[in-house]
């Protein structure tokens, strides 16, 4: 499971976050988030991992400062 969802993952890393930035949308966390969920799921595993980069995406709304963000 672990390993589909980090292939998941790379294929929306390559065509639509690519295709995002072309748009000018870009994340506003470093790693973004899509990296940050990546590195968990490969250090927790899928479920603890998957949940981590839920609660990530939740943290990155129009109110959030952004910046830098280390998976702990």
């Amino acid at each position: 499971m672990k390993k589909i969802l980090v292939i998941i993952i790379n294929g929306y890393q390559k065509h639509i976050s690519a295709w995002l930035e072309l748009k000018g949308i870009k994340c506003k966390y470093y790693p973004t988030c899509s990296e940050y969920t990546k590195q968990a799921i490969e250090k927790y595993g899928a479920v603890k991992g998957s949940f981590l980069g839920i609660c990530r995406i939740i943290r990155c709304n129009p109110f959030s400062k952004g910046g830098y963000d280390p998976l702990k």
